[in-house]
């Protein structure tokens, strides 16, 4: 599949299936997935604001290929054009960094505060988006290929967002069938794909925890339990981040357990 599918801005995130392969913007770089949700979120606020790319050109900001590798998660600006550009969105020095690293996208909560009246939107654009992750797991290589771990942590990392956001708009829809029915469907693809990615050789704490604990008829709050930590923990490991201290070494005793036969 040579050309590349582009998700909805409005989620933040700039998914693309190049080549068949799924790359969340240039995975060659490990913090690629995170400037794509940098890019996309700064393209987003540009728009909003009415700056096209050309005004940015003509202010000699930074170069109008320069500005679409960024906004398209390709390539991550200096420090310098960074302070300028979020400068000129009207964000607060710093931003993007934080936005690379996970942090939340100014203008959120005012998204947050309108979700009831716009739920069956948001239900629409998660459809699409969804639709469209579908066709890049469709086109993830084997599961032997050297690029599979990588490629199928961005299409998970987009997954979460979108669970993220379907969950939300189910709680405020009041249980509206057709919402229901998105989450669903988004969970139902997160699962597959955690479960494929848990059995490969370079399967992530996170992956293979979360599939032992599904076999096992675990929730989130009852594996923590079974390490004495607080359930925010095993959210955190399955979103691939990092345990603390000897975490690791209690969390692997507690796969095996539950993988015994």
């Amino acid at each position: 599949m040579s050309a590349a599918i582009a998700w909805p801005l409005a989620f933040g995130c700039a998914v693309t299936s190049v080549n068949g392969g799924y790359t969340g913007a240039m995975l060659d770089d490990a913090s690629a997935p995170g400037n794509a949700r940098a890019g996309a979120a700064f393209a987003r606020r540009r728009q909003e604001l009415g700056i096209s790319q050309r005004d940015l050109a003509k202010k000699r900001l930074i170069t109008a290929s320069s500005l679409i590798a960024f906004e398209k998660g390709r390539s991550w600006p200096r420090e310098r054009t960074r302070a300028m550009l979020e400068e000129l969105v009207q964000w607060p020095a710093g931003t993007l960094a934080a936005i690379r690293a996970g942090g939340e996208v100014p203008g959120t909560s005012a998204v947050a505060a309108s979700d009831e009246v716009d739920a069956p939107l948001i239900v629409g654009a998660v459809d699409v988006a969804l639709s469209t992750v579908n066709a890049a797991i469709a086109n993830l290589p084997g599961d032997d290929h050297p690029k599979f771990a990588q490629y199928a942590q961005a299409v998970l990392a987009d997954l979460r967002r979108l669970e993220a956001i379907a969950a939300r708009a189910v709680r405020t829809s009041q249980g509206a069938p057709g919402v229901i029915r998105s989450l669903a469907a988004v969970r139902r693809r997160y699962d597959e794909l955690m479960i494929r990615a848990a059995a490969t050789p370079d399967a992530t704490l996170g992956q293979r925890l979360y599939t032992a604990r599904r076999r096992a008829n675990l929730t989130t709050a009852e594996a923590a339990a079974a390490l004495a930590a607080p359930a925010d923990l095993i959210v955190a490991v399955e979103s691939e981040i990092s345990p603390p201290g000897d975490m690791r070494a209690r969390i692997e005793d507690l796969i095996a357990e539950l993988s015994a036969d």
